[in-house]
């Protein structure tokens, strides 16, 4: 067990580069991921899902060989592994854990070939994120349906959220690493009012001073909830509507300019007074830097994304992944966990034990770990996952072209 003085030095009161950093750090956007794969489509049904039969057949034989090849992104562990380590203790499995995945789009052009030819990869287990690629990966069969008699921990303990994934529903393939949030983040002392509805974001008092995402995926969902219509599902018709909107805002002079991670300083520093937000971000800012900003997820709703577990159809040590992947949802382990990256969380009984780890700690170590604790950028609340959206769904890189064709023009116009 680690006590909360090694889970301080993990980091869990200083900023560090994220997730999201990684991206801006690499000259890549989630558009530029994107657009990376263009052409590198997957292939059958768009919607694929797995009878007792298949499941079975996968599964049958599979046995733990002690081993494990992991992929996941930069910065998103510890660097000194002690999840891994505990979990190498404990099983004996060997895992080599390697940050090789920046972004999907080249990520999911590396491995097709070798999937395509029904080959290994050289990984077991990967994080993917929820977008065009995780349904190029689902369509073309290349993810191994997941045998959820032998994730009991992650059965107990996620949250319900977790379980109506529009992009994976019932989790056949995959499960929660961590997530996050897209809301509306402001600095209370500019606008001078509480900031609820992303009416908030097209309100001329503001002009100038908001911001708004380049990512197109975050920009598109906004303008599709500002029009009322729900991001999962929506059609082409749909998402001409929610340009013309956002085309409205851009034209009034209200949008100061559009953001990759450089929103959050200019909010800092008072460029902009109300912008669209990751929730990770706000927190680390307000952590490290002691602003004042606020997150709000607005009353039509926000965006919540999902870095998710997935074992390759062509893994050599499935049971191993399986293993590992229930491991981190224990409790203990995904608190560990959670202190240290600070996204959302996907087990909300790791809060009680973050708030135990604080209580053995003191002083300022002890606030800022009762601040992860108690933060909803970490564990949301039930109200807060219900005005959650996932993002729109591609199954097709023809369906991310006409998607990219029509919200470009609005943040490269």
């Amino acid at each position: 067990m680690f006590t909360p003085d090694q889970s301080l030095l993990r980091g869990a009161t200083q900023r560090r580069l994220g997730r999201r950093d990684a991206l801006r750090l690499g000259g890549l956007s989630a558009l530029g991921a994107a657009l990376a794969a263009c052409g590198v489509q997957g292939k059958g049904s768009p919607e694929v899902s797995v009878d007792a039969g298949t499941l079975a057949n996968f599964w049958q034989g599979k046995k733990q060989n002690g081993k494990l090849d992991f992929a996941n992104w930069p910065l998103y562990m510890d660097p000194e592994r002690p999840e891994l380590k505990k979990f190498t203790q404990r099983t004996g499995i060997q895992v080599n854990y390697q940050e090789v995945i920046q972004e999907m789009g080249p990520w999911f052009a590396k491995v097709q070939p070798q999937l395509s030819a029904k080959q290994p990869i050289g990984f077991d287990l990967m994080v993917i994120t929820n977008g065009i690629q995780f349904g190029q990966f689902r369509s073309a069969g290349f993810l191994a349906p997941l045998d959820h008699a032998q994730l009991p921990n992650f059965t107990k303990n996620a949250a319900p959220k977790y379980a109506q994934e529009a992009f994976d529903p019932g989790n056949v393939f995959s499960v929660p690493w961590a997530s996050g949030m897209t809301g509306i983040a402001y600095d209370p002392a500019k606008t001078g009012r509480e900031i609820t509805s992303l009416a908030d974001l097209w309100d001329s008092k503001f002009k100038g001073k908001v911001g708004m995402m380049s990512d197109l995926t975050e920009l598109a969902n906004f303008g599709l909830l500002a029009a009322g219509i729900k991001p999962a599902g929506s059609t082409e018709e749909d998402w001409k509507k929610a340009a013309a909107k956002l085309k409205k805002q851009k034209d009034a002079g209200i949008v100061r300019k559009y953001y990759e991670q450089d929103y959050v300083d200019a909010l800092g520093n008072g460029e902009l007074w109300i912008s669209q937000a990751w929730s990770g971000d706000v927190f680390q800012k307000n952590l490290s830097d002691g602003t004042n900003l606020k997150f709000v997820i607005p009353q039509e709703g926000g965006t919540i994304w999902t870095d998710n577990f997935a074992i390759p159809v062509t893994a050599a040590n499935p049971v191993d992944a399986l293993m590992l992947i229930d491991f981190f949802y224990e409790t203990e382990n995904a608190a560990s966990l959670a202190e240290y990256i600070n996204y959302v969380c996907p087990v909300p009984g790791a809060q009680a034990q973050i708030k135990k780890d604080a209580a053995a700690l003191s002083g300022s170590d002890r606030a800022e770990m009762q601040q992860v604790a108690s933060s909803p950028l970490v564990f949301p609340s039930d109200a807060d996952y219900a005005k959650l959206h996932y993002y729109v769904n591609f199954n097709t890189a023809e369906e991310q072209q006409i998607f990219s064709s029509i919200f470009d023009p609005i943040v490269l116009g």
